[in-house]
């Protein structure tokens, strides 16, 4: 998982240093309208029978999983025909892949609200990292499906999804970069490994969390384990310094 993300790490291209402000708030709204603009793509469609749609998907693919979830079964879900359904989707894998965008953009949103009051990059990080932990909790069915079937999935990266996948480890990167800026973050690191070690870390605490309901309390594991893993890269400094 570590590997495979530090992979997908080391493709993303994130704003300069310079101008950190302007770059903070331009990444900002590029994240959280990107996810926007693919559902809404759909707008000759019946929003509510689309809704109805991913709403059941996303009950039978956290039940069954995607791999063995049929069309047929999240048509019956939702009370419509399986040619209805082949109106807004031509297959499985593009309603799969569809399902977690409204979530992701709804996390951006709170996030974006929510880090409006933060004003260093220290901050900004320990949020983003520990409000994702809590959205998982929050939203069991879908954070079962995106970590346990989509993350992982090969065929991610010819879709949509991928790129919010991306930009939810963009953020982290970004930030680690004004960390080495604010001095809290080694200079020596790179930022690409650093943002796969934290989001990594964070991922596998909820997939455990997911799988077996450990720990129980998953937002306290969640600030935790992001207080540790800051506190090693504090260390660092320390030592190089």
């Amino acid at each position: 998982m570590a590997t495979k993300a530090t992979r997908s790490l080391e493709q993303i291209t994130t704003a300069p240093v310079v101008g950190q402000g302007d770059a903070w708030h331009r990444l900002l709204e590029e994240i959280s309208s990107r996810p926007k603009r693919a559902t809404e793509r759909k707008q000759d469609r019946s929003k509510r029978t689309e809704q109805q749609i991913l709403n059941a998907a996303l009950r039978v693919f956290a039940r069954d999983g995607v791999s063995r979830t049929r069309i047929a079964d999240v048509a019956a879900e939702a009370g419509i025909s399986n040619s209805t359904l082949y109106e807004y989707y031509k297959s499985k894998e593009d309603l799969a892949y569809d399902v977690p965008l409204s979530h992701l953009a709804e996390f951006f949103d709170l996030y974006v609200e929510a880090a409006s009051e933060k004003t260093t990059a220290k901050e900004r990080l320990v949020l983003y990292l520990v409000m994702s932990t809590d959205y998982a909790r929050e939203h069991a069915e879908w954070a079962r499906m995106l970590y346990l079937e989509i993350w992982p999935s090969v065929f991610v990266s010819e879709t949509e999804l991928r790129h919010s996948i991306d930009d939810f480890a963009r953020v982290i990167v970004f930030l680690i970069r004004q960390g080495m800026e604010e001095g809290w973050v080694s200079r020596t690191t790179d930022p690409y490994q650093t943002s796969a070690l934290l989001l990594g870390g964070v991922n596998q605490l909820i997939i455990t969390w997911l799988l077996y309901r450990q720990p129980r309390n998953l937002t306290k594991a969640g600030i935790d384990m992001v207080e540790r893993l800051l506190a090693m890269l504090e260390l660092e400094v320390g030592q190089t310094g």
